[in-house]
């Protein structure tokens, strides 16, 4: 399994049978993967019960994600109107959303759109960062280069203020609460400490610490 299989696998957890959920693009896009039965997924440009990506003749123009993906839809899936679509991420009916982060504050300010010199435009991530019940980012700890993408405060273009609930790592899981970053999950093999230094903002342990795959 690969690393960002790991981290989906994990992320996938959060949703049950029945959630309505929405996932970015990246690593989230592979939480369809390991979800259990009955979840039903949504892309914002109109449809409610996305399924696998299509592969050869499953492929159509009347099934694709706001990715431009295209995929196989499942028994009594719904197609509607983007209007209608952002009415339920603004209206509070997305029980989850994961999205991956370029920045991420320790207050839960999320930054995932633009950083100097690369903008693709922010889509429907500001609104999903709001609208949604529960606000998981699904990334890797750090950048390619090394730094890190848990900040004291976002140097990028903002996408949300104080929105996020959880970060999914291949390290572990972070919480976001009133009182700071809490580790709650670490993957087998690494230390709170050693995720410490990969990130800028003080790290708080919980008492419950477990190992990250027995979720």
């Amino acid at each position: 399994m690969t690393t960002r299989e790991i981290i989906a696998r994990r992320a996938a957890k959060y949703f049950h049978s029945g959630d309505v959920v929405n996932l970015g693009i990246g690593i989230p896009s592979l939480c369809t993967e390991f979800s259990e039965p009955g979840v039903l997924f949504q892309t914002e440009n109109g449809y409610l019960g996305t399924g696998a990506e299509a592969h050869g003749l499953e492929k159509t123009e009347s099934y694709c994600n706001a990715s431009a993906v295209e995929f196989v839809p499942v028994k009594g899936g719904s197609a509607f109107s983007h209007t209608m679509s952002f009415g339920m991420i603004r209206g509070g009916r997305v029980d989850a959303t994961v999205l991956g982060a370029l920045q991420v504050a320790e207050n839960g300010d999320l930054a995932n759109w633009a950083s100097p010199g690369r903008a693709f435009g922010m889509g429907g991530a500001m609104d999903l960062a709001i609208g949604a019940k529960k606000v998981i980012l699904a990334m890797e700890m750090c950048t390619k280069d090394g730094k890190p993408k848990i900040v004291k405060e976002c140097t990028f273009p903002l996408t949300g203020l104080k929105c996020v609930d959880y970060i999914v790592t291949e390290y572990g899981v972070i919480e976001v609460t009133d009182q700071g970053l809490l580790l709650t999950e670490i993957a087998p093999g690494h230390t709170p400490e050693e995720i410490q230094s990969m990130i800028e903002p003080e790290l708080h342990v919980s008492e419950d610490l477990i190992p990250m795959y027995e979720v």
